[in-house]
């Protein structure tokens, strides 16, 4: 009785295995359960393809692959799967700029929202969940949130459109709107 044998080996370089190598990647990653690249060269060897730790990391970063949050644990995820799995909803920042006095002050490329304490990681949240373009990330403390942005135009179109959505919050406010 003939036992089947290991995969045939993929040679690892050459544009056409590379390709075939990063199409079994985004295959592997849209499984949502690769959490490091050795496992994903553990599991490239298994599917028969060569892949050393430097060629697996060369091919992330050339698909653009990033580590998010999935449960308890962080794992490789694709651009697409990203934007298409995130929620985007101005209704929770709207809701927080009616309800809360938010101060907007700025230092480099980082804006900062000063609060009441133990406002900051709301505000951040409706922040990450908005549609808002532009920060890069937002790092909350008690009363406070940093906004970081990658450039002066980023800043400059997301504090303006903040502002924006502060006024009408306000201007809700005083008419008797939602509170």
């Amino acid at each position: 009785m003939d036992r089947p044998g290991p995969p045939s080996r993929v040679p690892a370089n050459g544009r056409a295995a590379r390709r075939a190598r990063q199409a079994q990647i985004r295959d592997l990653v849209s499984g949502g359960a690769i959490g490091s690249q050795q496992q994903l060269a553990d599991e490239l060897a298994e599917r028969g393809f060569e892949a050393t730790q430097a060629t697996v990391s060369r091919d992330i970063a050339e698909l653009g692959l990033v580590k998010v949050a999935r449960g308890e644990r962080h794992v490789y995820a694709s651009p697409a799967e990203l934007s298409s799995a995130r929620s985007i909803d101005d209704t929770l920042l709207s809701r927080v700029l009616a309800d809360l006095r938010i101060d907007v002050r700025r230092s480099g490329l980082i804006l900062l929202l000063v609060s009441t304490p133990g406002t900051a990681s709301i505000i951040a949240e409706a922040i990450d969940r908005s549609g808002f373009d532009g920060p890069v990330g937002t790092v909350a403390g008690d009363n406070t949130v940093l906004v970081l942005f990658p450039d002066e135009a980023r800043l400059e179109a997301w504090r303006g459109r903040l502002l924006e959505l502060q006024a009408v919050a306000g201007s809700s406010q005083r008419n008797g709107g939602p509170r």
